[in-house]
């Protein structure tokens, strides 16, 4: 097609450099112009053909880059991929450390809860510990003060007279003696 439209272009104007056909009078090519038109078909065929080698070259070369590219897009594929895989492997990763961390989360959580627990119990045993033991050396302390000392004979003495007076009776009573 390029060829054809050459050799019209190439034709029209050489033509235009002579004589042309529609021009008027009755001369038309003469013999100088046919070998000249021959030689110039000849110079462009061959101009044509080397075009069409360079074009060849133009289109290997072309080819060459193309296979490079898809080298290049299969080696871009592959690295996209490693890279994915790269991504999910610490996706994994993080995924396991927020899973030991939740761990660890959950052993001091119960570590503090039986901490506390110990501390409420030990404070709830001294607390119970120490009332019922003042409790009984109070109660072991009237009991003995009441039993050997002077006063145990004094209350004695006053319960003795309350008998005949009934207002110390009352003061007694009162002060939970009698």
């Amino acid at each position: 097609m390029y060829r054809r439209f050459l050799t019209a272009i190439v034709i029209l104007s050489v033509m235009g450099l002579s004589d042309p056909v529609w021009s008027a009078g009755p001369s038309g090519f003469t013999q100088a112009d046919r070998e000249r038109l021959i030689r110039l078909e000849a110079t462009l065929e061959t101009f044509m053909k080397a075009v069409d080698k360079r074009f060849e070259g133009v289109d290997k070369r072309f080819e060459g880059i193309d296979k490079r590219f898809e080298g290049i897009d299969k080696r871009f594929e592959e690295l996209r991929q490693d890279m994915n895989k790269r991504f999910e492997q610490v996706d994994k990763r993080f995924e396991q450390v927020d899973k030991r961390f939740e761990q660890m989360m959950n052993f001091m959580w119960i570590l503090a809860s039986i901490f506390a627990a110990m501390t409420v119990a030990n404070i709830g045993f001294a607390y119970w510990d120490r009332r019922t033991i003042i409790r009984k050396a109070v109660d072991e302390s009237v009991a003995r003060i009441e039993r050997k000392g002077s006063l145990a004979q004094l209350i004695n003495a006053l319960r003795d007279h309350a008998k005949d007076d009934p207002k110390l009776a009352s003061i007694l009573r009162n002060h939970n003696l009698l």
